[in-house]
């Protein structure tokens, strides 16, 4: 089911040459807003050896798309991803801290509980 099913609907019927329809009924498809928001990471545990590879993944448990996703880190007010997953390649110092994402559907906002990030 998707949203654009929204709309008037109504059955036709044939008994012998009679034909009947039925009154029309209005059906309209509601989203789910996005909940369950959380954070998987690789390598597991946050903990990652300065200058190697981190994946950090943002998973919805519920809600309808289309679903908007944006990545933030504790102190820093710039945006760090705009895609259900964060890549950061060669990891330094100042990559260590708290990670989370953010999920909008355009009327609800979800957020993941903060990861915490380790750069050894």
């Amino acid at each position: 089911l998707q949203l654009h099913h929204s709309g008037r609907y109504r059955c036709e019927g044939l008994v012998g040459s009679l034909q009947s329809w039925s009154a029309p009924v209005t059906v309209t498809v509601h989203g789910v807003p996005p909940s369950g928001v959380s954070l998987s990471v690789q390598p597991p545990g946050g903990q990652v050896a300065l200058g190697d590879h981190l994946v950090l993944s943002c998973v919805v448990a519920m809600g309808t798309g289309p679903l908007s996703f944006s990545w933030h880190q504790e102190g820093s007010g710039a945006l760090l991803g705009t895609g259900p997953c964060l890549e950061l390649h060669h990891v330094g110092d100042n990559d260590s801290g708290q990670y989370w994402c953010r999920v909008s559907d355009g009327d609800s906002v979800a957020e993941s509980d903060p990861l915490n990030v380790t750069v050894l």
